[in-house]
Parts: structure tokens; sequence; C-alpha cells
């Protein structure tokens, strides 16, 4: 009994049962468990953060995706041998052996610590390399199968189309060559910069192919395997309406289907190009107010030119009267209603109402700009929420982001993923209940019909749209930094009807009752919504109600 209890406590039973927890520490990622299974010595020497790092930096190189372990085996010449499954990204399923030694007592063996401990499979003295290199690019298309970018040269038979939404192939920026270096790109790659090209980069570059190399020794070695086409969702007409109908002013156009979350358009700066979205943000306080029933279509409220707000009055656009029903004030875009509205509503029900619309969430296309609400405890007083709640203040959106938002109101408050891959399976959100999303989107074809958005008007199509106005320049202060943030900038009185003291923004979507398209518009510093957005929501309405028949 005492030779069995020694033979089980001590000698090759030890070292197996260190070599067991060692590799399923190292199978579950588990760095720390894997680092106590070392003697103190060597714990010392390779304090846990460099072994970490050292493992990490071998597993990239190899593009392993994960490590399974066999049975450790019994010990040969003190040493454990271990068979190992490693699954790679570019060298497919290897099979190497670990072999470990060990140090330590009899009854406390620990695993002793090399540099080529950190990959399965190599001799003292290795070192982990690979070259790698990339296939032929693959095409990116449009929504109706022309290509965009083909070839080497990324060339296209539409060329005024492509170059509005293709973008570019550059070296990649620093904070994107970590997760490169993880899918095995070489290190002299260029890769998509902006545009679909960075949207699709990961489609569209392939699988590389190369050597993964011992010092000299060749572990594995694979070839590259190009990638398929990939059918976007960009509709060339829809693209090319966005693109003209901006013209040559700083801002962007957005245009998405409302059912399946496709983006058909997107011209200029329309999903990076942050700007306080103006009196288009109440689509979102006036959903949050029908919503908890602080107001209803048959409210009424005073005509006035302005409200008080902590002290602080608070004009509407150009200094005119509105008011009266709930329909009105929102037709003729009323500050007076709608900041006291918000201040009703409060941070918390503003900010949440906001996020179920998109705000402060990733959009999910690569190169997009999140639009961004601050949290409800930092809004600050109940003037900053009135302002926050007429898009003001620090809120901040793109043209895209106004874009889902309407579409969200066309789709019944179901709030769709957006993309712009072709075909890919819709996936909604509920945001607003139904009933709101039909109130609030009766509400915005009433500020088409008979309100500030009627250059948005198409004859025989019902249009829901809402402008928006958004001041750039303090009125109050005598020095002068230009900012889209109202709280920051220092700028003298703007001139009477100034266009470049405002953003012009519209949102909008069509046919109402049967939504097909929506569309979101930023002129940067080009005056009123009604005036300049408008118009131009109108020509990409039109192209994409074409383009969806």
């Amino acid at each position: 009994m005492v030779i069995l209890l020694l033979m089980l406590t001590g000698g090759p039973a030890v070292e197996k049962a260190a070599a067991q927890r060692f590799v399923t520490a190292w199978s579950k990622g588990d760095y720390a468990a894997m680092h106590a299974e070392l003697s103190t010595g060597d714990q010392r020497a390779v304090p846990l953060p460099r072994f970490t790092e050292r493992f990490r930096a071998a597993a990239t190189t190899a593009t392993a995706t994960s490590f399974r372990h066999g049975e450790p085996r019994d010990p040969d010449d003190g040493v454990v041998s271990v068979p190992m499954t490693v699954v790679t990204r570019v060298f497919g399923t290897l099979r190497p052996t670990l072999r470990l030694t060990f140090s330590g007592a009899d009854d406390d063996k620990r695993v002793a610590w090399s540099p080529s401990l950190v990959f399965p499979g190599l001799a003292a003295g290795e070192r982990l390399e690979r070259s790698t290199r990339l296939p032929r690019r693959a095409d990116i298309l449009a929504r109706n199968g022309t290509p965009l970018a083909q070839g080497p040269d990324r060339t296209s038979p539409v060329a005024d189309v492509a170059s509005s939404i293709v973008g570019a192939l550059e070296p990649p920026p620093a904070e994107r060559r970590p997760r490169l270096r993880e899918l095995g790109y070489p290190e002299d790659v260029r890769v998509g910069a902006r545009g679909l090209e960075r949207v699709f980069e990961e489609r569209v570059a392939g699988r590389p192919g190369g050597e993964l190399r011992a010092d000299s020794r060749v572990l594995a070695r694979t070839e590259p395997r190009p990638a398929t086409a990939v059918t976007s969702s960009i509709d060339l007409d829809v693209q090319r309406a966005a693109v003209a109908a901006q013209g040559a002013r700083l801002g962007g156009v957005a245009a998405v289907r409302p059912r399946t979350g496709e983006i058909l358009a997107l011209a200029g700066i329309a999903f990076s190009g942050l700007q306080p979205p103006g009196s288009t943000f109440k689509i979102i306080t006036l959903s949050g107010v029908l919503e908890h029933k602080l107001a209803g279509l048959n409210s009424t409220y005073p005509v006035e030119t302005m409200t008080t707000i902590e002290g602080v009055e608070l004009e509407n656009a150009n200094g005119e009267s509105c008011g009266g029903t709930l329909r009105q004030a929102f037709a003729h875009s009323c500050n007076s209603v709608f900041a006291p509205l918000g201040t009703r509503l409060g941070p918390e029900r503003l900010v949440k109402t906001a996020e179920q619309f998109g705000f402060n969430t990733d959009p999910g296309i690569p190169g997009a700009k999140t639009s961004t609400i601050p949290a409800a405890s930092e809004i600050g007083d109940g003037l900053a929420v009135g302002s926050s709640a007429i898009g003001q203040g620090r809120v901040q959106a793109t043209a895209l982001q106004m874009a889902w938002v309407a579409a969200t109101i066309a789709g019944r408050g179901l709030r769709p993923r957006l993309t712009l891959e072709r075909g890919l399976a819709p996936k909604r959100t509920q945001t607003v209940p139904a009933r709101v999303a039909r109130m609030v989107g009766s509400l915005m074809e009433s500020v088409v019909k008979d309100g500030t958005g009627g250059a948005a008007a198409i004859t025989g199509v019902r249009v829901a749209g809402k402008t928006g106005t958004a001041e750039l320049k303090d009125t109050t202060t005598p020095d002068c930094t230009p900012s889209p943030d109202p709280a920051a900038a220092q700028c003298p009185p703007a001139e009477p009807n100034d266009p470049t003291d405002t953003d012009a923004w519209f949102a909008a979507y069509a046919p109402a009752g049967e939504p097909r398209v929506a569309v979101g518009v930023l002129l940067v510093a080009s005056g009123a919504g009604g005036e300049t957005a408008a118009p131009v929501a109108q020509q990409v309405l039109r192209a994409g109600l074409k383009a969806t028949r």
C-alpha cells in the first residue's frame, strides 16, 4: 500500500498531472492558470504580463483561433509529450506535439519555462515566424451586378458612382494593424481605408496564404484563396441622385430601405460627419412624449415666439410665432412647444428614447460614426434638456442616423439592422409601439403638406418628413470660435438669415403608408432645412421610389 501511494503521489504521475493542468488551461486561454504551473523562480523571471504577451503573440503569428489537447503521455527522460490540435485561419489545422520539461521536487513538479514553450512543436532555440501574401482582391458590385470596384486597379464601368462610394486602398492605420495581423495579412498590405472597400475589407480580401516556420523549418504551407464577389445594396440611380443633389456642398445624404435596412445610397459625409441634428430630433422627442402620454394629437399650445426655461429665453426659428395643436406645432417646428415638452419628458426618458432609435449604438457599418446624446446624468439642467430635445446642446448625429430614424417610423416602430450588403436577411427591433410610430408618421406628413417641409412634396405621393435647422453659433459673445456645438461656440451675433449660422437637415420617407425608401440629408452651414435640405431629399426620394418599384 505504501509503495502504491508513492507511485500515485510522486514521479511520473505528478508530471503528467502538471502537464494536464497546463494544457487544459491553454485550451481555455487561461494564461494565469498556465503561469501558475511554473516554478516560483520562473514566475519571477517571466512575469504574467510578459508571459501572456508572448503566448498571444505566437498565436497571432500562427493566426490560431483555438488550441486543443490530447492525453499527456508518460514521461520519457523527464519530458512529457502532449498531442495538440491548433486551428488557424491561414494555415489550416495543425497537429504538433508539445514537449514539456519540469523542475522541482518529485512531489511538486513544475513546468519549466522555455521560450519555445509558446507554440506547440517548437524546438529549443527556435522562433515562430511567418510570411504571407494575399490573393487577388474580389470585386464589389452594385445591387444590379454592375462592378463598382474590380481587378487589381479597382476600376469600374460606372466611375462616376464608384468614385463617390467605393473608397480607396491605403496602408492601414496603427489601430487596425493588430486585427489585420490576426487575420494573417502581410506587413506591407494596403487595405480599404474608406467607403465600400473598408466596409467589405474582410469579405473581399480573401484568405492569405504563405508559410509558417520555426526558423527555417516549415511547419505549414498554404496557397492564397480568393474570395467571391460581394454584391452591395448600393443602387446606381439613387447614388447618382444623392451625389447630384448634394452637389459641391459639404454634407451627406443617405437613403435606406425601411423594411430591410439596406442602404441604397451614401453621399459625402453621410455616415462619418457628426453635427447637431436640430429639429429632425423632434421625431424622437415626439415619439417619447406620445409613448408616455404627455401629449396627444388634440393637445393645444399657446402661439408664441419663444419659451423661457431656467430663466433663459429660447426662440423659435427666425422669431416665428407658432403653436396651436400638437400637429401644427410639429409641422412648423415650434421650439417654444417642443423644448418644454422635452423637459417634461425628462433626461432619462429622452435619452432612453434616443437610444431606442440607435443613438449611442454602433450602427454596424465599418467606418460609420456613432450618433450620440449625453447620459441622462450628464445632460445638465432643464435648459440643457430642452435644448437636447430640439436637437441642440451636445446631441450629435449623422445623415445616416436620421435616415435610420425615419426608416424606423416608416416601419411602424421597427428599427432595421443597417447593411450595405444586398440580400442579407432582415433583422428588426421594436423601438416604440406601432401606434406611436403611426401618430408620428401622420404628423410628419403634415410637415410636408402644411408645414416647413413643403419643398419635399412629390405630386401623387404621400411624403412624410421633418426639417431641421441646427444653430452653429452663439449669438451672445464677442469673440468667435466656430463650433458645431453651440455650447462651445463663441461667435458674434449672426447677420439676419445668415445661412452659415445653421446646418440644414431633412429626414423623410415615402410613400407614407407603404414606405419603400427613407432619406437623411445634412448640409453643413447651408441655411434652413426646409429651404435647402428638403429639395435634396425630394430628388433622392424620387430616385428611390423608381428604384424600389
